[in-house]
């Protein structure tokens, strides 16, 4: 089971963000800054923010002369909303040494917290910076795909309270079927931006199980472009050190024969 967050069609209204924080009961964010440069309040996923939407300001695209069409807005807004991205190969489950992160039957990333000793290994791990410590415990928390929900088969919480349809949940092959529905739609209809991001079972984390329809680079979004699974050299990593030691032990008894001798 997975997310498609449909970008095209995110009106910034921060439901998801809402609905997220009073299901898990997480501490509410400070309210928008009016006065700043952004209506973005939360900043980012974390510990106490499992969902994030993002608004983005680009200046609109220049015209032959050079400036924006009379009439249209000076200024592009791109909104979508952020997640964990449940990784097929996710780091974060190599590293933790306590099993509190586990992959659950519905093949999501969970972190378990009365295991969770606050070692913070996967912290670091993450390639797209989703898993954070609370400072008041020291534990990590992320997104469950609201677990306690899809194993009574409700749909997560995010997902219900989305009013545009934004963000879809569902079997991850349902959604890349219809998510490649809608970038071919888009494309008709001249939107020749729209591509998808983390949709790729062949990308650098094994596909995400949330992935995104994007109007502009990655980067434009705070997304890593190509993602990579931290711990991808590990296994050559421990086979090198194995040898490595099978190399001194060696040494160290030849020393110790020949000193015999």
């Amino acid at each position: 089971m997975g997310f498609f967050t449909d970008t095209s069609v995110c009106i910034g209204c921060k439901a998801c963000e809402v609905a997220c924080k009073e299901w898990n009961m997480l501490p509410a964010d400070p309210p928008p800054d009016l006065l700043g440069m952004s209506y973005d309040n939360t900043g980012g996923l974390g510990a106490d923010t499992w969902r994030h939407v993002a608004f983005v300001e680009k200046p609109a695209p220049p015209t032959d002369l050079g400036m924006p069409s009379v009439g249209e807005p000076e200024v592009r807004w791109l909104m979508s909303s952020d997640v964990c991205k449940h990784c097929t190969h996710a780091a974060c489950l190599d590293v933790c040494p306590t099993g509190a992160l586990f992959r659950t039957e519905f093949d999501t990333v969970v972190v378990q917290q009365d295991v969770c000793n606050g070692c913070g290994y996967c912290v670091p791990a993450c390639p797209y910076g989703v898993i954070e410590k609370r400072e008041e415990d020291g534990r990590a928390f992320k997104c469950t795909m609201c677990y306690d929900r899809i194993g009574a088969d409700l749909q997560p919480a995010c997902a219900t309270a989305c009013p545009t349809e934004s963000i879809q949940f569902g079997p991850l092959d349902e959604l890349r079927a219809r998510a490649g529905e809608r970038v071919t739609e888009l494309h008709e209809q001249g939107v020749t931006e729209a591509r998808l991001y983390g949709h790729d079972p062949n990308d650098g984390v094994g596909g995400s199980g949330a992935f995104f329809l994007l109007l502009d680079e990655p980067e434009v979004y705070g997304l890593p472009p190509d993602p990579v699974v931290t711990t991808r050299d590990l296994p050559g990593m421990w086979r090198r050190a194995a040898g490595a030691a099978l190399g001194v032990a060696a040494a160290v008894a030849l020393s110790f024969l020949g000193g015999r001798r």
